[in-house]
């Protein structure tokens, strides 16, 4: 076999490899992005009243609950972002706004505008939360850039959140600024996390009710018997379930329902 036959196969074989190679980063990416789309979407199934329009209760699994406690632990701007401030109800989204048109000038040293209107969530990262989405609209601790000065003389005893302090030692302004190291992330899993059981807000040994006004509790047998009395249902024929899954726009449509109505399952599911 001379030469050229040998450098024509292994050119075939590089070029080969590189093909599968490729193939099986696709494949891998596709994997990620089924994973991601399964951790974007939550679904819960819907008892409806055709009758009156209106939705009497939901039956969900833990990642659907762990997702709606979660809403509680956003911060109010981050609720404002997502929902916008123009569709707020009330004054809080002219409170953002006048935020966003404020003058730097009128702001404290070493604060920016993004302190209010981004602040970091205190619950869990990562790919703990269904709905992840909603993490876009909540920096990180890591994104959030703290700033310390020390002295510009020869001093480095003293150290100063603002570049306008007077180093106590010479009398020099502390206007070097010096990198902020964070600490290591803690170990244990974070509270919120979804992703495993004994991880999460809730457990997932049962189904759960969730309420039209969005009262959650475990689901029982007798505790919808009740219901359907409550609700004065007369005409089980009149009953619908409806399988829906909900994502990042539903998920918006609820939090801007949850501030403006007890009928929130009715008005983004039905309406």
């Amino acid at each position: 076999m001379n030469k050229r036959v040998i450098r024509i196969i292994r050119h075939i074989t590089k070029k080969y490899k590189i093909i599968e190679q490729k193939k099986s980063e696709r494949e891998k990416r596709k994997e990620v992005e089924q994973i991601g789309m399964a951790k974007s979407c939550v679904s819960m199934k819907l008892l409806i009243d055709t009758h009156g329009k209106r939705v009497l209760f939901a039956e969900a699994g833990k990642d659907c609950v762990d997702f709606l406690f979660y809403i509680l632990s956003l911060p109010v701007a981050n609720l404002v972002n997502l929902v916008g401030k123009k569709q707020m109800v009330g004054s809080l989204g002219n409170l953002y706004e006048s935020i966003e048109t404020l003058n730097q000038s009128y702001i404290q040293p070493n604060k920016t505008k993004d302190t209010l209107l981004k602040p970091v969530a205190p619950v869990c990262s990562g790919s703990s939360v269904p709905l992840l989405a909603l993490k876009e609209a909540v920096p990180t601790a890591a994104s959030s850039v703290k700033k310390f000065y020390r002295c510009g003389g020869s001093c480095s005893s003293y150290v100063s959140d603002g570049p306008n302090a007077v180093c106590p030692n010479c009398g020099a302004t502390m206007s070097r600024m010096v990198n902020y190291v964070a600490p290591p992330p803690a170990k244990q899993e974070p509270p919120c996390s979804s992703s495993e059981e004994g991880a999460g807000f809730v457990k997932g040994v049962v189904t759960y009710m969730v309420m039209d006004d969005l009262v959650v509790t475990p689901m029982s047998t007798i505790s919808s018997i009740t219901l359907l009395n409550k609700f004065n249902i007369k005409e089980v024929g009149a009953l619908q379930e409806k399988v829906v899954n909900m994502g990042m726009d539903e998920a918006v449509k609820l939090l801007k329902a949850s501030l403006e109505t007890d009928k929130v399952l009715t008005t983004v599911f039905l309406k």
